[in-house]
């Protein structure tokens, strides 16, 4: 039974009402001051409060992604590698591992569209990661065989999952019924972790003598995607969308990247690379490197680039709240680099703010795409 199964929840929750229902009923039992009957109540009240704290844990699991699988949380990455089939010629960099309807729609691609599992391996970072691909019901007409559609990457948060993003955040869901409704352009969605060196928290960093996850999303991925699929080749083809870590990332990657990511959208993001257990030693004493993964240093710092960002925040709710003002005063100051903003009266850190940012989120940014061959 895997770690986001209803069983397992529902077994968590058994178990803690008979652990509940046998501490009233042996309490009496266990009244004594024998150190036995003290011995027993501590074990009743600490086994019931563990198992209360299962409970908790297994449902805010389930409700925001935090952890795929028992491995995942544990910290033993179980993944497997991309498979390089041999016997078929040479292999590419993006393979369709499975496909599966839209949440809520019916079986036929023309109609509903299609998400697509794949596995990405990246010519020159030699990374490989998992990722889920929506095409919308407009790919597959006959009428648009050669037609080319803008692309945006969206991005976890940290530990987070790419299943999050299909079943909890529900983007493929939500970008067909924008198109639908004629609020936003046909769009391919190409939905995936930060995280492509697992379990490290790399942050979207070319680390020195480490994993070059930044150049996997500003080259690799755009390339194996393109080269698969039908996406526009010129700029303005691509943006990126993220949340929490992944905002990070999207803003990072279209203020170094502008040639590629056309917009970036960071919801609750951070604006600078944290340093912790999880991430490592990120820089290796290269200070250029640090002062660029600041994203105020680098607005301040740098000639400011020529794409769109979007930023979102809470008043009440979010600790980026004041980070975020500062860093939209910071782009405002600049000729080049446009700024937009989603301020909300109150949400926290959490799927349920993000899923009300959503929806416009896709809209903006399908407004700053071509779709131009």
């Amino acid at each position: 039974m895997g770690l986001t199964s209803n069983t397992v929840l529902l077994l968590s929750v058994l178990f803690a009402l008979l652990l509940f229902v046998g501490t009233v009923w042996l309490w009496p039992r266990l009244s004594r001051r024998t150190w036995r009957a003290v011995s027993g109540r501590v074990g009743l009240l600490l086994s019931t409060q563990l198992a209360l704290f299962l409970c908790v844990g297994l449902s805010a699991n389930q409700a925001f992604g935090f952890y795929a699988s028992w491995a995942d949380l544990f910290g033993r990455e179980t993944e497997p590698g991309v498979v390089v089939d041999h016997t078929g010629g040479a292999p590419g960099p993006l393979r369709v591992v499975d496909t599966r309807r839209v949440d809520g729609g019916g079986g036929r691609p023309e109609v509903n569209g299609q998400i697509q599992k794949v596995a990405l391996s990246g010519r020159t970072t030699r990374m490989g990661t998992p990722a889920f691909v929506y095409l919308p019901p407009e790919y597959f007409a006959p009428e648009n065989r050669t037609r080319t559609f803008p692309a945006a990457v969206v991005l976890t948060g940290y530990p987070g999952t790419a299943q999050a993003l299909v079943d909890k955040l529900h983007y493929p869901r939500t970008a067909r019924q924008l198109a639908e409704d004629g609020r936003m352009q046909p769009m391919i969605l190409v939905m995936l972790r930060p995280t492509v060196a697992p379990p490290r928290d790399t942050e979207c960093v070319d680390i020195p003598g480490g994993p070059q996850t930044e150049s996997f999303f500003a080259k690799d991925l755009p390339d194996a995607v393109t080269a698969h699929y039908r996406v526009g080749r010129k700029p303005g083809s691509w943006g990126i969308i993220g949340d929490s870590t992944g905002g990070y990332c999207a803003l990072k990657l279209a203020m170094h990247h502008p040639e590629v990511y056309a917009a970036g959208a960071g919801l609750s993001a951070y604006y600078k690379a944290p340093t912790d257990p999880t991430t490592g030693d990120l820089f290796h004493g290269d200070e250029t490197l640090r002062n660029e993964a600041d994203l105020h240093w680098f607005m301040k710092n740098r000639s400011a680039p020529d794409t769109s960002l979007l930023v979102t925040s809470s008043k009440s709710g979010e600790s980026n709240y004041r980070a975020t003002l500062k860093f939209i005063d910071l782009v405002k100051a600049t000729n080049t680099t446009r700024i937009s903003s989603i301020i909300l009266e109150s949400g926290g850190h959490n799927f349920n703010t993000w899923r009300r940012e959503i929806p416009p989120t896709l809209e903006w940014i399908s407004g700053r795409l071509s779709n131009r061959s």
